[in-house]
């Protein structure tokens, strides 16, 4: 097969809420068909342990799966033994515009069937945590990478959808693979190719689908009723849904020839209720 015709396919998993959502992508990636897996998989896991944060144990779980690499947001830090293994947690990325002083990485460059992957994760500012700025930062992470690999897709994790599409068409000019939003949970429809760059503002999560993005109505509506901080807790039920978003690029010169959106439909098994 020729440069102009090899072709990648890179999954990434919209937010993984809590235990459902990390049940959903088991079941999804054991139940693949040998022409739908993919050759590179990353996944947003802020919200992965009981809907905040991720623990080790969870981590270790999440890449037994197939899970190449794990993108987060402003969760990441909620369960505290974060701070204890994530230097050494070679697949796991934080935003990389907290400070430099923070521990983890922001981006990194992974082995892909002889091909390097770089991926980067970044946290919005509109309506979210005080953090830099995430086009100076891109802008500058995006060249250092380009001298190693033509590969770099984004995760970009972001309230705002406005910033979300300025940014995403602030990296496709500068020749990046692929951009996916995350932090919103909802799934858009507008996936496209801009300038050889696949694109969506948000990959949408995997979870519970009778919920509120994944946490329990309730108490989820008592907040918005009573604005009293009320602790979220993530939603059970007996389907739970999966959220992602396949990329097909040539990686020879990064460029993306396809993007699909999957939204799958997951009855709860007995096994799920002993895990």
């Amino acid at each position: 097969m020729s440069g102009d015709d090899k072709k990648l396919k890179v999954l990434f998993f919209g937010d993984i809420v809590g235990k459902p959502g990390r049940n959903a992508v088991k079941y999804f990636m054991e139940n693949l068909k040998e022409g739908e897996r993919p050759d590179f998989v990353i996944a947003n896991v802020e919200n992965a342990s009981h809907g905040f944060g991720l623990t080790e144990k969870n981590y270790n779980d999440l890449s037994s799966y197939g899970i190449d690499c794990m993108t987060s947001g402003n969760h990441i830090w909620d369960k505290k033994d974060i701070f204890n293994y994530i230097d050494n947690a070679e697949k796991l990325l934080r935003p990389m515009n907290y400070p430099a002083c923070v521990p983890g990485k922001g981006s990194n460059i992974f082995e892909c069937k002889g091909y390097k992957i770089g991926v980067i994760n970044l946290l919005g500012r509109v309506f979210m945590n005080l953090v830099d700025d995430p086009f100076i930062l891109v802008e500058r992470e995006i060249k250092r990478l380009k001298e190693i690999t033509p590969n770099i897709f984004i995760d970009f994790h972001a309230e705002a959808t406005a910033e979300k599409i300025c940014l995403g068409k602030f990296c496709a000019e500068m020749g990046v693979s692929g951009f996916f939003g995350t932090h919103t949970h909802i799934q858009t429809a507008d996936e496209k190719i801009l300038n050889g760059m696949g694109y969506i503002t948000d990959a949408g999560f995997c979870g519970t689908t009778d919920s509120v993005i994944g946490m329990e109505y309730t108490t989820s509506l008592n907040r918005f009723l009573k604005g009293i901080p009320e602790r979220y807790d993530v939603a059970e039920g007996q389907e739970t849904q999966i959220n992602a978003v396949e990329i097909e690029f040539n990686p020879f010169d990064g460029t993306s020839s396809s993007i699909k959106r999957i939204f799958s439909s997951i009855e709860k098994t007995e096994e799920d209720e002993s895990q």
